[in-house]
């Protein structure tokens, strides 16, 4: 908890199953700002939505723990109140920096009390308390980790006073014990570990008089080595020269220099051959819901020993028998994404090998009692797959408005984490894309997926003779662990012949 008397933290909380990690997308409020019980504070997006966090504690905001794009630890601090009778004068701390992430709140960032992530990160560099030299945030002591009003604070120390622990040097003034030639290496330099870190060296050397840039931001760091910008070229406007956000903007938003490739650091060596980012590339980082899809899908092909098979199908009667139920009940229509769900949900009944998972660990496959029906859906922020919790317990009327309630959260981001987790069993209509058919990754750790391409127009045979129907290709991805052939090709028949003749459904509804 804070130390300064008064002051609560308030720690980032649960925000779903098996989340441990929230990366920052926007701060609502700033340092000074008089908050009230249960107001949203901030925006984070976790693993699987982007949700509001509303802050329990009434006071006056005194930190923010954090900056946009920025990872926190589920356990951490997010924000620090302090009473407003005991609350700092609001106007001690640089605002802009706080919400641009110039570094200043992230003196201790990362001590390693929250969950693991998913992968190893790279270590967030932060300001020694006693040498003022860069270490690794990862080091910091907890004393340090807890950032008081004075910890946060941007502002220069009054004249003739000595420096706080862990600010600035002012230009000119003599280097710290312990950071001289004779004193420990920043962490990421070759000095401490052994190898080059190019990027970091790119980052701290300065062209220009022969000082080192002064940054404390990790994201002005990351954000330099994505456009090739030498931070030691860029002349900071923040408390003592430090660069902030601000003015790498700037130097992105100015011209292109020719030069600008020479700033991007030499590839190590085992990226060898790989072409550097270049002035007309696009740089977009790997991270939120992008990166946990990336994640989900590289270990279902890594996991899942996974075959799919196809058929094409005359949906006409589908498309018909959809028809006749809205134009009896036109209030409530139903889609024909709803049918297709219907007829799953009866092959899930007949086939419920498909509606499972293999724990690996336990060296089983376990078979779900209930339905959890995903539902691949497209969004802004990327592919999400909503789940219908028990979806063989609604009528097909119910269905239809649980499906267009959730695809219209899902596209608005309202839904909470727990509405993305626990499917046994996942329906991806791609045909809204202008596709026939496609061989799609399934969503670990579910055994199986059902696509559908789009209905079009094609010549086809009934009853001995051409006509013209609407058909369509459905085609079943599934986890050979489960079953053999027989028990997926029965299941993929099963759903054929309901869509050609729906009143097969009714028979095993």
């Amino acid at each position: 908890m804070n130390t300064s008397v008064g002051n609560r933290d308030f720690l980032l909380p649960d925000l779903g199953e098996g989340l441990s990690e929230a990366e920052i997308v926007e701060w609502r409020v700033a340092v000074g700002d008089v908050v009230t019980v249960d107001q949203t504070v901030v925006e984070v997006e976790t693993a699987k939505a982007v949700v509001d966090v509303p802050c329990p504690y009434a006071g006056r905001v005194v930190a923010l723990h954090g900056a946009a794009g920025e990872v926190r630890p589920v356990g951490q601090p997010l924000i620090t109140i302090a009473p407003l009778d005991d609350a700092p004068d609001p106007h001690a701390t640089y605002r802009e920096e706080e919400r641009a992430g110039s570094g200043n709140v992230l003196i201790g960032y990362g001590t390693g009390h929250g969950g693991a992530g998913r992968r190893r990160r790279r270590p967030r560099l932060a300001l020694a308390p006693e040498s003022g030299a860069l270490a690794s945030a990862d080091s910091v002591s907890d004393a340090a980790a807890v950032s008081g009003p004075a910890a946060v604070s941007g502002s220069p120390a009054p004249a003739g006073s000595p420096a706080p622990a862990g600010s600035p040097a002012p230009a000119g003034s003599p280097a710290p014990a312990g950071s001289g030639p004779a004193g420990p290496a920043p962490v990421g330099s070759s000095a401490s570990s052994g190898t080059a870190a190019p990027a970091d060296r790119t980052a701290d050397s300065a062209r220009t008089g022969g000082s080192a840039a002064l940054v404390i931001s990790p994201i002005v760091r990351r954000l330099a080595k994505e456009h090739g910008i030498d931070l030691g070229s860029l002349r900071g406007t923040g408390p003592g020269g430090v660069i902030r956000r601000a003015d790498l903007d700037a130097a992105v938003a100015a011209p292109a220099p020719a030069a600008r490739l020479a700033a991007v650091p030499d590839a190590p060596a085992a990226y060898v051959g790989l072409a550097p980012a270049g002035d007309g590339d696009t740089v977009i980082p790997l991270t939120g819901i992008r990166k946990v899809i990336a994640d989900k899908l590289s270990r279902s092909r890594r996991e899942i020993p996974e075959v799919t098979i196809w058929v094409d199908v005359d949906a006409t009667g589908l498309l018909e028998t959809r028809a006749a139920i809205n134009a009896a009940t036109p209030d409530t229509p139903v889609s024909i994404l709803a049918l297709l769900a219907r007829i799953c949900l009866s092959g899930l009944r007949r086939y419920p090998q498909l509606n499972a998972h293999v724990d690996t660990e336990g060296q089983r496959i376990v078979q779900s009692a209930g339905v959890h029906l995903g539902i691949a859906a497209q969004t802004d922020r990327g592919l999400v797959v909503p789940v219908l919790r028990d979806a063989q317990r609604l009528t097909t009327r119910e269905l239809a408005g649980a499906l267009a309630e959730t695809t219209a959260a899902a596209r608005a981001g309202t839904l909470p984490p727990a509405r993305l987790t626990g499917g046994t069993f996942t329906l991806n209509n791609y045909g809204v894309f202008g596709v026939d058919g496609s061989t799609p990754i399934i969503n670990h750790p579910e055994a199986a997926l059902l696509g559908v391409g789009r209905i079009v127009d094609k010549p086809w045979v009934v009853d001995g003779q051409l006509a013209v129907r609407k058909v369509t290709q459905i085609s079943l991805t599934f986890d050979h662990r489960v079953c053999d052939g027989g028990v997926a090709g029965g299941f993929l028949r099963h759903v054929a012949d309901c869509v050609e003749q729906p009143a097969l459904l009714v028979a095993n509804v």
